[in-house]
């Protein structure tokens, strides 16, 4: 449907909403690390995938979900470096990004400077 291509699939808003309704009823500490985490996912992400971005933010939800019936300490969890776990949580759902769209460009730009080097 052309309105899905436009804003996107509205089954993926739903499945995103229904996962931020889990972090949101998990106990806590969990519940404030896990909403930190998404956070900063925000701003260093740039995930534009619905479908990347949803499976990303489940097995997100599932992890926390985890630890939070097992008991398992926050810090443990992330480790010693909180920004590391995070950019390498992000990194392992490598979809589509913000930044692929300039990075072609940017390509395309140094190939026909190159181009017109040459002549």
């Amino acid at each position: 449907m052309w309105i899905e291509k436009l804003t996107g699939s509205l089954a993926e808003k739903q499945q995103y909403k229904q996962l931020q309704a889990r972090i949101a009823a998990l106990p806590e500490p969990y519940g404030s690390a896990a909403k930190a985490l998404q956070r900063y996912f925000l701003h260093q992400g740039g995930i534009v995938d619905g479908e990347t971005l949803v499976k990303m933010q489940r097995d997100f939800v599932e992890l926390w979900e985890r630890a939070a019936v097992d008991g398992t300490p926050v810090r443990e969890i992330v480790g010693e470096d909180p920004v590391a776990f995070a950019e390498d949580f992000v990194r392992a759902y490598a979809g589509r990004q913000w930044i692929d769209k300039e990075r072609e460009r940017l390509r395309k730009a140094i190939d026909e400077a190159e181009r017109g080097e040459q002549r």
